[in-house]
C-alpha cells in the first residue's frame, strides 16, 4: 500500500484480486468435498462397517475355538500360558 496516499499500487490490487478469487474457489471446492464426504462416502462406511465387523467377529470365534482345543487337547489340560 503506498504509505502517503493510502492507495493500493496495481500490482497490489492484482494480488489482491487474486487471492479473492482463489479463496472463493477454495471454498467452493471445499463443500464439494464436504458434500462428497456426506452423500458418497459415509452411507458407504454405514452400510459396509457392519459386514466388517461381523467378519471380524467370525475371526475372532474362530480363534476363541482354536484357543479352546489346543486347551483341551494338551495332557494337563492346561494352556502353555498356564503355570504347571
Amino acid at each position: 500500500m503506498d504509505q502517503q496516499s493510502g492507495t493500493k499500487r496495481p500490482w497490489e490490487e492484482r494480488v489482491s484480486e487474486a487471492g479473492a478469487r482463489l479463496r472463493n474457489e477454495f471454498q467452493d471446492e471445499l463443500q464439494r468435498v464436504v458434500s462428497f464426504i456426506d452423500t458418497e462416502v459415509a452411507p458407504e462406511v454405514r452400510r459396509h462397517g457392519s459386514t466388517a465387523l461381523r467378519a471380524a467377529a467370525t475371526r475372532l470365534q474362530q480363534l476363541a475355538e482354536h484357543m479352546d482345543d489346543a486347551k483341551h487337547s494338551s495332557p494337563d489340560g492346561k494352556s502353555d500360558g498356564e503355570a504347571r
